[in-house]
């Protein structure tokens, strides 16, 4: 007898699983109301979001297009958004304003039809916002949408180079100027356009923990880094699904941070070579793979950071490593001529890495380096203090900034008691990192972050 009750159900197809019904631009929208009204950090709050709704694959991949772009480009699309309008958007209320932000994004910066793009903000208006401003939206979108993003930076244009740059580009004036000082003229719009383009994940593979190329066949296809002995890039998805990332093998950090962590432990040394110290330690990345490296020389590490929940994080990121974690300030720690090696990973503006943070440009100013500076140049004096008599310190910061840079370097050295070292381990293999005997990285030249470091050398006894 044939019994179709006993047949076995054929398994669901993923065309016929239950699809989000959150809507992609609602999500980017929420994404961005929680940045622009509650201080939030995109790179926190979208993944969360993104994963509670449900969203994956191409759904996945526009919202962090609308949400990521649309906060990275907030300053031109402010002033095309302006000039459209007719009025000063800073009188408009937030909500509002970010709806038409997101609006403008897809309008002026991606392929989606302008009828399509229209509608689908003025139906967002009308929900999240306000049905009362929803014809505002419309005819300010219609009128944003009668030009291409080029006509409008040509309108806008008043014929200040840096002015008409940072519009294009989508950067604050002060940063351009900034990165200008450092690459000069022709090179600054290389740089401000690689900061709109999102980088890959890059892994680091803890040496003695995992190899390179067993780290790469489990991302199932992640290419090898460049230039760092232990980077792996990520084709695509969440690292903490990655085994390797989720039991501590492997970490994500990029790839010019793990280089200057290196160069460090690479470098000669003359003498006992089984103190290191990371000086400025949160969140930990470096101090992993410091760790991991120490473990292999029969070094061990004091990993130092001033606030409490970031050294929980080192203490993660160093587990079972011969690591120990200590919370406070890095200027009042250790004893004098105890270290052979130290890093001093300095606080800092953090304009590095610009791609991988898409609020961050709007959120700086200028002003924020008053504090910085300072502090920056007393956690190296408090390096140098540590390290003993030719032991060797290094200065690093995700910055390419003057101040933070060279600068801080060279008012520190005027003090006596080091000298600088070529890093010939670290210039050698990066072409164009060279910036005297400093190194600097950066997102169009290396594909990594802007990653400044100064290889110091203690000559003194103080």
């Amino acid at each position: 007898m044939s019994d179709n009750r006993s047949r076995k159900r054929a398994p669901r197809r993923d065309d016929d699983a239950p699809r989000p019904t959150v809507n992609p631009r609602r999500i980017a929208f929420d994404a961005i109301r929680a940045v622009t009204a509650d201080n939030a950090y995109a790179n926190i709050v979208l993944p969360r979001m993104i994963n509670e709704t449900g969203h994956t694959g191409r759904d996945a991949g526009l919202i962090t297009e609308l949400t990521y772009g649309t906060l990275r480009s907030l300053g031109t699309l402010e002033r095309i958004l302006a000039a459209a309008s007719g009025r000063d958007v800073r009188e408009l209320q937030q909500d509002l304003l970010d709806a038409l932000c997101l609006g403008a994004y897809q309008l002026l910066y991606m392929r989606i039809p302008a009828h399509a793009a229209v509608a689908t903000t003025v139906s967002l208006v009308k929900a999240a916002v306000s049905p009362r401003v929803s014809g505002l939206a419309n005819a300010v979108l219609r009128k944003v949408a009668a030009k291409d993003l080029d006509q409008w930076c040509e309108d806008l244009a008043t014929g200040d180079r840096l002015h008409d740059l940072s519009l294009r580009h989508a950067h604050p004036e002060w940063i351009a100027r900034e990165f200008e000082a450092v690459l000069g003229p022709e090179e600054l719009a290389p740089a401000l356009a690689a900061d709109n383009v999102a980088p890959p994940v890059h892994l680091c593979a803890k040496p003695g923990r995992i190899t390179k190329g067993d780290l790469s066949r489990e991302t199932r296809g992640g290419l090898h880094g460049q230039y760092s002995p232990y980077a792996v890039y990520l084709p695509g998805g969440d690292p903490g699904r990655i085994r390797a990332v989720a039991t501590g093998l492997a970490h994500v950090q990029d790839e010019g941070s793990q280089l200057v962590a290196v160069a460090l432990a690479e470098a000669p040394l003359e003498g006992p070579d089984a103190a290191w110290v990371d000086l400025c330690a949160g969140p930990g990345g470096k101090t992993g793979l410091l760790g991991a490296l120490a473990a292999e020389r029969g070094a061990r590490l004091d990993a130092v950071e001033v606030q409490p929940h970031r050294a929980e994080l080192v203490a993660k990121a160093a587990k079972g490593l011969p690591v120990t974690v200590h919370t406070g300030d890095g200027r009042l720690f250790g004893e004098p001529g105890s270290a052979d090696r130290v890093l001093v990973d300095a606080p800092c503006s953090g304009l590095g890495a610009l791609r991988r943070r898409p609020e961050a440009r709007w959120r700086k100013q200028r002003s924020d380096l008053d504090a910085l500076v300072p502090l920056q140049r007393e956690l190296l004096a408090a390096g140098l203090r540590l390290a003993r008599k030719g032991g060797l310190v290094a200065y690093v910061t995700c910055s390419p900034v003057l101040d933070e840079t060279s600068e801080a370097v060279e008012s520190v050295l005027k003090a006596g008691g080091a000298e600088l070292v070529r890093p010939d381990w670290l210039l050698d293999r990066v072409p164009d990192s060279a910036r005297g005997d400093f190194v600097q990285l950066w997102p169009h030249r290396h594909g990594t972050d802007a990653m400044f470091m100064a290889l110091l050398r203690k000559t003194g006894n103080r």
